[in-house]
């Protein structure tokens, strides 16, 4: 099974959206972005596992680097603390769990 960076993003992207509804339209354009971002590690994270190139704890700490860094720019935001972005980052993943673990064939996310 190979990952769609353009779903798994609009999947993340739509459960960003129902986490911070009220807030939605002053983080929207950092939601996007934040949420391609994992949508491209997660894509990235499969190619190199199949390639050989990883192994499955190099694959979980790019992940957890890049969690970090969305982490790091939606609480840079006015009025986001930290419940409401951890909420935000893992119903995100959660939308995309299966096809993610499938895809690399461990449990990632």
């Amino acid at each position: 099974m190979s990952l769609n960076s353009t779903q798994l993003g609009k999947n993340i992207l739509a459960a960003f959206k129902t986490v911070f509804a009220k807030k939605w339209p002053e983080i929207k354009e950092y939601g996007q972005a934040e949420a391609k971002k994992l949508a491209q590690t997660l894509v990235m994270i499969e190619a190199l596992k199949a390639a050989g190139k990883i192994n499955e704890e190099q694959a979980r700490l790019h992940l957890e680097i890049q969690k970090n860094a969305t982490r790091t720019v939606m609480l840079t935001l006015e009025g986001l603390g930290i419940l409401a972005v951890e909420a935000a980052l893992n119903a995100g993943l959660a939308t995309i769990k299966d096809a993610v673990n499938t895809a690399v064939g461990f449990t990632l996310v």
